[in-house]
């Protein structure tokens, strides 16, 4: 989708269309969740923080998140998705991968999808097609916004080979700066590195699985069914915390927002862990594996709070969060070979 939560928002003010537009919230540590595109050009993308979004343009409009619409409006867009194309797998509020294997005009397919979201929900999104999940996920970022855009693993290679490894999902800020330490500085140059030399570098999954991204090679299957492996809440605090009085009761409010979630949705986990970040922005976890799978307040409440307490924080904290993994292993299934692969 197109700038989703902003989209989505925009059909509640229409007035604001061609303005710079920044969904975020309030409080002093707020990161911008979506921008405009109007905002974009201003250096604003998500998880810029908000204060510094107001500085890059005083003049945009900034609207509070609301999750529960976007999460309504996310449904329709699905059920769209799905009513046109039987195997879809959803990996986001605003993001989807839909099967075209078997189809003879798949194109004609992914156009009536893209014009059926826009017919049925007002909303506009970008469609990629590849062979591929890789290629398809990055097709459909290239001409965005309302992009629409195939590409073969060789097209795909031929058309970045110039742009920076950055560009592929996987390859994040750390790796991006030590490839340019090592002189690599566009995917082109990644993907002709020798598997040999990466493993050097990187280590022998590491090294070559980058090499493979730079070549647009991908064999995830897409999957009709995504169980989430765990299941989270965590909380960053306007101020700094200080010692176990203040960070307890919190997290025993995050514990109990995570145990009615997965009671609900009658799902259990075997692994407890918490997440504390300091205010020098250094992040631990700690977790315990237990017996049996659980949901009870009680049970992860206990397990995170010793956690917390044998951590015991002594620098000032910033954000404090709470984790149950290992959700319902047994629940995936196996898919088929040979897809070709469609990112909205």
């Amino acid at each position: 989708m197109d700038a989703f939560y902003v989209s989505v928002e925009l059909q509640r003010r229409p007035e604001l269309a061609g303005m710079p537009v920044v969904v975020a919230g309030s409080s002093p540590r707020a990161v911008v969740t979506t921008a405009s595109y109007e905002a974009r050009r201003y250096g604003i993308f998500s998880a810029t923080p908000a204060e510094r979004a107001r500085r890059l343009c005083p003049d945009a409009v900034f609207i509070p998140p609301d999750f529960e619409n976007y999460r309504a409006r996310s449904k329709e867009v699905m059920a769209v998705l799905k009513r046109h194309v039987e195997r879809v797998e959803v990996v986001g509020l605003d993001e989807a991968y839909l099967d075209l294997t078997g189809l003879d005009r798949h194109r004609s397919a992914a156009r009536r999808v893209k014009e059926a979201v826009k017919a049925e929900t007002g909303l506009t999104c970008s469609v990629g097609i590849g062979p591929n999940k890789l290629v398809a996920k990055v097709a459909s970022d290239a001409e965005k916004p309302d992009g629409f855009l195939e590409l073969t693993a060789e097209g795909a290679r031929i058309r970045f080979a110039e742009a920076a490894p950055g560009l592929v999902p996987g390859i994040g800020p750390k790796t991006v700066a030590r490839l340019e330490q090592l002189g690599i500085a566009t995917l082109g140059r990644l993907g002709a590195t020798p598997d040999e030399q990466l493993t050097q570098w990187f280590g022998p999954r590491l090294g070559p699985h980058l090499a493979a991204l730079a070549r647009f090679e991908d064999a995830r299957m897409i999957e009709t069914i995504r169980v989430a492996k765990s299941e989270s809440r965590e909380t960053t605090f306007d101020r700094d915390l200080r010692g176990l009085p203040q960070l307890e009761p919190v997290l025993e409010r995050l514990t109990g927002e995570l145990c009615e979630t997965l009671a609900r949705e009658e799902r259990r986990g075997r692994t407890i862990g918490i997440k504390v970040r300091f205010d020098d922005f250094s992040t631990v976890t700690r977790a315990r594996s237990l017996d049996s799978a659980v949901n009870d307040r009680r049970t992860v409440g206990t397990v995170a709070l010793e956690l917390l307490r044998r951590l015991d924080p002594r620098r000032p904290v910033r954000l404090l969060g709470v984790r149950v993994a290992g959700l319902d292993e047994d629940a995936r299934i196996g898919m088929s070979d040979d897809q070709l692969s469609l990112s909205l």
